[in-house]
């Protein structure tokens, strides 16, 4: 019986922690996700800066709103570019160096949303 149970709590563990999931936490463009305020924020690295995919419990937020900076940290290094909205849910901060090992950090606003401040390291 104890036996059991314990098959049954953790059937309902797993279970439980896919229902709680809010969209699929694997990069859909080879970049680092993250999830912040019940969104996820995937940080690509381009030649000529970073591009911020923003979803929505699986589908594409309007970035359009959504303004803000990405600060990158390479070793003793700090760069900082603004935000421009790319089209339909992506950001582009251009001018700024991701190498592998870089924290960076997407500061944000929406429209009538309160800042949010989503964290990365490059891999």
């Amino acid at each position: 019986m104890r036996k059991i149970l314990l098959v049954l709590g953790a059937s309902l563990s797993l279970a439980s922690s896919h229902v709680l999931a809010h969209g699929n936490d694997k990069p859909l463009h080879g970049g680092i996700v993250q999830t912040a305020a019940d969104l996820q924020f995937e940080l690509v690295v381009q030649p000529t800066g970073a591009a911020l995919f923003i979803v929505d419990h699986g589908k594409p937020a309007d970035a359009s709103k959504v303004s803000g900076k990405l600060t990158v940290l390479n070793g003793t290094e700090k760069a900082e570019a603004e935000f421009k909205h790319a089209g339909g849910n992506k950001l582009e901060a251009a001018g700024v160096t991701l190498t592998k090992g870089a924290k960076a950090v997407a500061s944000l606003t929406g429209a009538g949303n309160k800042p949010l401040t989503v964290r990365f390291t490059v891999k």
